[in-house]
């Protein structure tokens, strides 16, 4: 790698102000740690690095520093000081203080040591072990990680048609679409050839449909709200098949094409899609939650009114009743109150049934695990469940 390449990226860190400290920390390769006081989660995802021997924040760093996105990321300044989403995902790639970014790769990471190599194989598994994961393994949490951060750039989207003046100047907008278009494509492109040189058809095939899942889950998200409705019903398991559809498949079939790399049996590679699968929903209803439990979160802040406890409120409460409800707090006739729909929710069953489903998915994750041997690194992906129970 040049050093133009690295410093021109570090240039467009400074510029995107992250910072001279933030930049010089990424160029001598340390792990970029949040300012907070550190949590149970984050000493699970410290923990899980040291285990696996291969920090996380730099997964994808040998993309992240080749020409074309070192380009792009020195165009992306012009987008600062507009409302674009890129500049969001952009910081959050870097500097994500609740550890998240980076969650895919380790989990296939920690999945592959747990299980070791497979003692059925036949022929044997080639290749050297480095800290109990093979290198194909590897390149695959990588590729997962590629993944997903492409379709992070994809949603930053925008739709010009609804835009204001406070976004930003229209043709700022429109360049920052295109640099979400451009730099979420080549992370795709890059994706698809790490892909072909693992070499293995079954995995090929297994992520692909991983992707597919990925594109048919992001459609339903973004045709479910209906800002003039924001009341579609959605009943609970349809919400589980899209949600596992855009937050799910991705992490669970990776972990699966792990076990099928080292050839692990098929009732070893059922285990690791379960554990991916559970415990992403069990993540995502850990997410849907914190408006209803972070301090600090203002009572006005707009919520998703279909996140899992809106949608199990309007299961509990009746679809009338949540109508009415909605109804009641919108004060300018589009808009609700949010404040007061927080309370209606938080008095209600929404926000208890959702931690009980949140622990019933994390429970068969934790199952999962049972059919793995005992190990560090089981006990790792055990303590990631437990840290989404902690509220």
């Amino acid at each position: 790698m040049s050093a133009l390449h690295t410093s021109s990226l570090l240039l467009a860190l400074r510029r995107l102000k992250y910072g001279p400290a933030l930049a010089a920390a990424f160029s001598h390769g340390h792990r970029l740690h949040s300012t907070t006081s550190p949590s149970s989660w984050t000493k699970v995802v410290s923990e899980a690095e040291k285990i696996v021997g291969y920090p996380t924040s730099f997964m994808s760093l040998r993309c992240l520093l080749s020409d074309e996105l070192s380009n792009i990321a020195l165009n992306v300044r012009k987008l600062v000081g507009t409302k674009h989403p890129l500049i969001s995902t952009a910081r959050r790639f870097i500097y994500d203080n609740r550890n998240n970014l980076q969650l895919r790769g380790l989990v296939v990471l920690l999945m592959s040591k747990a299980a070791g190599p497979s003692k059925t194989a036949d022929p044997p598994m080639e290749g050297d072990l480095v800290s109990g994961i093979y290198p194909s393994q590897r390149n695959l949490a990588e590729i997962t990680e590629l993944i997903h951060t492409a379709f992070l750039v994809h949603r930053g989207i925008v739709n010009i048609m609804e835009l204001t003046a406070s976004h930003g100047p229209l043709k700022d907008m429109q360049f920052g679409n295109k640099m979400a278009v451009l730099s979420g494509d080549f992370l795709l492109a890059n994706a698809s050839t790490g892909l072909a040189q693992l070499q293995n058809t079954q995995v090929v095939e297994l992520v692909s449909s991983a992707i597919g899942d990925l594109v048919q889950g992001v459609y339903y998200e973004n045709s479910g709200f209906d800002e003039e409705k924001v009341t579609d019903d959605i009943p609970m398991t349809k919400w589980a098949k899209r949600t596992f559809l855009s937050h799910g498949a991705l992490l669970a079939k990776c972990c699966q094409g792990a076990m099928q790399l080292a050839k692990h049996d098929t009732a070893l590679q059922e285990m690791a899609f379960r554990y991916g699968k559970h415990m992403s929903l069990a993540h995502k209803l850990n997410s849907d939650l914190q408006p209803f439990l972070e301090e600090g979160f203002g009572d006005s802040v707009p919520f998703n009114l279909n996140s899992a406890p809106i949608i199990l409120h309007q299961e509990t409460s009746g679809r009338d009743t949540w109508i009415n409800q909605l109804k009641q707090t919108k004060t300018n006739g589009k808009q609700p109150d949010y404040a007061k729909l927080r309370q209606i929710i938080k008095a209600g069953k929404g926000v208890s049934s959702s931690f009980e489903l949140c622990r019933h998915h994390g429970n068969q994750a934790l199952e999962a695990l049972r059919s793995f041997p005992t190990s560090e690194a089981r006990s790792t992906l055990e303590n990631i469940i437990y840290a989404v129970h902690k509220f």
